[in-house]
């Protein structure tokens, strides 16, 4: 679950950062996608 909220994040931050120019909440989103990526790597989550 975390890791599908993570590439909805990012795909959500590459269309927005290339598509429309929506500020800095594109690049919120992109920090939260990889905070979100890191903490299933280190929690080693193996479950989609």
């Amino acid at each position: 679950m975390l890791y599908l909220i993570a590439l909805i994040l990012i795909i959500g931050w590459i269309l927005g950062f290339f598509i429309f120019s929506a500020g800095q909440l594109i690049h919120v989103l992109l920090v939260i996608a990889i905070i979100a990526i890191l903490l299933r790597i280190i929690r080693g989550d193996r479950a989609f």
